[in-house]
């Protein structure tokens, strides 16, 4: 009885064998068409003989780029000439930071120098977080709009209310009784 069950067994094994290698490397086109299409869209035949519509192959690109650049030497004369341009810029840039740093450390020194309450102040570190008993008492006091705005307004950042600079003026025109919230020091 167990030699049948294995003879039984090894003949399914083996009826089956071909059939899955027949089936896991069926070729694409004998599948679903849409998958054959995509593939045929994204990687098209190299044809030298016509160009292809997405740009793979063009039959006068030899000629486009020696127009574009006639040698290696002028493409390396080109590169060069690019990073050249890029590191003139760079050191601008670095000057004229160096020139601003220069000019906020006189100003910090003049201000020591006129008034040394003022500078200590300048130079406090400060929590954003923190709020003094003025601050929350002065939040208490204040409508829900703006208080929610001078909580969220950090103090030394750019303040959210300003607006950005526009072409043409308000279709409400100006508010001229709006104040920024001042905060004691």
């Amino acid at each position: 009885m167990a030699s049948t069950l294995l003879a039984w067994c090894r003949s399914r094994v083996v009826s089956h064998a071909p059939s899955h290698a027949r089936h896991y490397a069926k070729p694409a086109e004998l599948g679903d068409p849409r998958l054959s299409l995509i593939r045929r869209v994204l990687y098209p035949a190299n044809i030298r003989n016509k160009a292809t519509p997405i740009g793979t192959w063009r039959q006068d690109v030899r000629k486009t780029i020696q127009l574009a650049i006639p040698s290696v030497q002028a493409h390396h004369t080109i590169e060069r000439a690019w990073l050249l341009h890029r590191r003139h810029v760079r050191k601008r840039r670095e000057e004229e930071l160096a020139s601003k740093f220069e000019c906020m450390r006189r100003a910090m020194d003049e201000l020591k120098r006129i008034d040394l309450k003022m500078y200590m102040e300048a130079n406090k570190p400060e929590d954003p977080r923190m709020r003094s008993a003025v601050e929350m008492e002065m939040i208490k006091s204040m409508p829900g709009l703006e208080a929610r705005a001078f909580d969220s307004r950090v103090r030394g950042l750019f303040p959210r209310e300003l607006r950005i600079p526009a072409d043409t003026p308000s279709k409400k025109g100006w508010d001229y009784s709006w104040k920024p919230i001042e905060r004691p020091l």
